[in-house]
């Protein structure tokens, strides 16, 4: 594999002329200029980027790990990461847990080894990464979306969960829905429990009973929707308004209600959380509680680079507001 070296040899010219008409970052004459290209394509030489991070101590790329989901708001959500990446310059390394906790581990290590710029992580309170494995780079700033387990020490990207589960119930109770029941997502994840905690404040606000069976836990799939409302729909008396802890789980839930011959929402009102982009084309369109998702990623970017810039700067955590759209399901009760 040829060389700058190579490259200065066949030029006549030194490496540090070839660096510089390679990164364009100094003047070069254009007799010269033209030498060096004609012998990196004699040679059909391409810079390393290794190289170049080892003298830069950088290699603009971030990595980001994830756990396995069928749920499309952790997809968008990657998308709003490696669109921003790509703006400023970056490269991602994304890498699937696949709710492994010994292959988180080692894709942390993975990507610490191969020096990357920063970290985002985005997975359950149950899959904890290891301590002991990110203290031993310190200088590689890493941010937690949606929680973080070493509090203080990172900087946290997180939706307000508990007024958003909040705003999805009070609407509902506007309506005039009084049989409401949650559909909880899993219970090792905060921003599940808080939503409920929204969802049970609203209720308790507006003097609202939670009958026995009405709360079933989900595992934010579009499986656990559909098994969490077969139950709901089994009770003696079914509720006439359901809030789904997220949005796959409501996809579930709509299959569900049609497989008992019921219609959304004259016979039951169903209310998401995420505002996916599936939500706006499901019939009739979902009522949803909105999560910026594409903001979300352009703010874990500049968090990251901030910190790049500020190592020493106080830990964040940076809360997202919620935002309440209103489509077709969840009508006026009459």
């Amino acid at each position: 594999m040829p060389t700058m070296k190579d490259v200065a040899r066949l030029a006549g010219v030194s490496t540090s002329t070839v660096s510089h008409v390679i990164n364009n970052n100094r003047f070069v004459s254009d007799s010269i200029r033209e030498k060096v290209n004609a012998a990196i394509g004699e040679l059909n030489y391409a810079p390393s980027a290794l190289a170049r991070s080892l003298k830069i101590n950088q290699t603009r790329t971030i990595g980001m790990l994830i756990t396995s989901s069928s749920n499309p708001f952790y997809s968008e959500v990657v998308q709003g990461v490696e669109r921003s990446c790509y703006e400023r310059g970056y490269s991602l390394i994304l890498c699937n847990t696949d709710g492994d906790e010994e292959r988180m581990n080692r894709s942390i290590e993975t990507l610490l080894q191969k020096r990357v710029d920063g970290l985002i992580m985005m997975f359950t309170e149950h899959h904890c990464p290891s301590q002991d494995t990110l203290s031993r780079y310190p200088s590689i700033p890493a941010v937690m979306m949606d929680w973080a387990p070493f509090a203080g020490l990172n900087d946290i990207i997180q939706d307000n969960a508990f007024i958003g589960g909040k705003m999805a119930t009070e609407h509902l109770i506007e309506q005039g829905y009084r049989r409401i029941a949650c559909i909880i997502g899993p219970t090792d994840k905060t921003t599940s429990t808080q939503r409920q905690d929204g969802y049970r404040q609203a209720m308790k606000e507006a003097g609202l009973v939670i009958p026995e069976g009405y709360e079933v836990t989900g595992d934010f799939e579009f499986s656990g929707g559909l098994t969490a409302m077969q139950q709901l729909l089994a009770l003696p008396q079914r509720p006439d308004a359901v809030f789904a802890g997220n949005d796959a789980m409501a996809v579930g839930v709509y299959q569900a209600i049609y497989q008992q011959g019921l219609r959304i929402p004259q016979d039951i009102a169903v209310m998401g959380y995420d505002d996916i982009q599936l939500a706006q084309y499901l019939t009739p369109p979902l009522t949803t509680i909105h999560q910026p998702k594409d903001e979300l990623g352009e703010l874990a970017i500049d968090t990251l680079l901030h910190r790049l810039k500020d190592p020493e700067a106080e830990a964040q955590v940076l809360v997202l507001t919620p935002e309440l759209v209103v489509r077709g399901s969840v009508g006026r009760k009459p």
